[in-house]
């Protein structure tokens, strides 16, 4: 049974990490505190608005955005979310079919066979390194071999090109020769084939929702629509809170602004922040299991 500390509400609540949205939404909290304030002391003191003016009736407009306002965010937090998680299935694919070949190779390779294990061992975690720079659209490095009677087996990679799709031939040349040379048969080479074509398979796919962000006049319409439903709220709601709507105010700009920009963050779950799909740590850890296996 999970046991919850109540301390744990209070760092959550009262320590505002760098991935906070309050950090974000600071300077915007204190421009719209300020203009609420302002609006307030016009109508309060200023213009002194009478019980009967039709600016009491504007909080009418607001119950009948609010459920409209509230459905695009549940649909935007819900479809960035739906990427986000894909992105990280897609990788955990790429965990276990990496493990799974390492582990076929380690059953069919003869142990006598150092070279190809050797082969096998590094670069079936360079996929993985490859992708995540890939997807980061950061430049690939990949040193594949040490030792030298081991180069022969290596084809130079062509750094210009897909890098991932290179490496990704490299292995498929390397089974290929392992059958020609009678060190695998044709069934177990299909027997491996699954795990190889997935590679490029997952590969596709990650680039899929690298490449295809939501629609930029979605983005920019729901953060209008937010914007103008926080600045009319003052006009109507001074009369029933007076100069306690600055901080109300405030409180509905943080919670719908903070909805809008974690599905802003995770739309992307390779664009390399903190709540982003942790790419780097799950190639670092098939690189590792693999050592293990083979």
């Amino acid at each position: 049974m999970i046991s919850y500390n109540p301390k744990d509400w209070f760092t959550f609540i009262f320590r505002f990490h760098k991935a906070d949205t309050f950090r974000q939404l600071f300077p915007l909290l204190i421009g719209v505190s300020i203009y609420a304030g302002i609006i307030s002391w016009l109508e309060m003191y200023y213009w002194k608005l009478p019980p009967a003016s039709f600016v009491r009736n504007i909080p009418v407009m607001h119950t009948l955005l609010g459920f409209a306002i509230s459905m695009l965010l549940v649909f935007r937090t819900n479809t960035a979310y739906d990427r986000w998680w894909e992105g990280r299935k897609l990788w955990g694919s790429l965990v276990n079919n990496s493990r799974n070949l390492a582990l076929k190779l380690d059953a069919i390779l003869p142990e006598s066979e150092k070279a190809h294990r050797t082969f096998f061992r590094k670069i079936i975690p360079a996929y993985a390194y490859a992708l995540h720079n890939h997807l980061h659209k950061e430049q690939t490095r990949i040193e594949l071999f040490e030792e030298d009677e081991h180069k022969h087996l290596f084809r130079p990679i062509d750094y210009d090109k897909h890098v991932p799709n290179q490496i990704a031939k490299l292995m498929y040349h390397h089974v290929q020769l392992l059958c020609r040379e009678g060190i695998i048969t044709g069934e177990q080479l299909l027997y491996i084939n699954a795990e190889l074509q997935s590679f490029t398979d997952i590969c596709g796919a990650c680039e899929r929702i690298k490449n295809t962000p939501i629609p930029f006049s979605y983005s920019v319409f729901i953060k209008k629509f937010i914007f103008f439903y926080i600045m009319t709220l003052p006009w109507g709601y001074v009369f029933q809170l007076g100069f306690y709507v600055v901080p109300v105010v405030a409180f509905i700009l943080y919670v719908l602004g903070s909805l809008e920009l974690i599905a802003e963050e995770i739309e992307d779950p390779f664009g390399g922040d903190q709540n982003d799909v942790p790419t780097d740590t799950l190639a670092r850890n098939i690189h590792r299991h693999v050592a293990e296996i083979i």
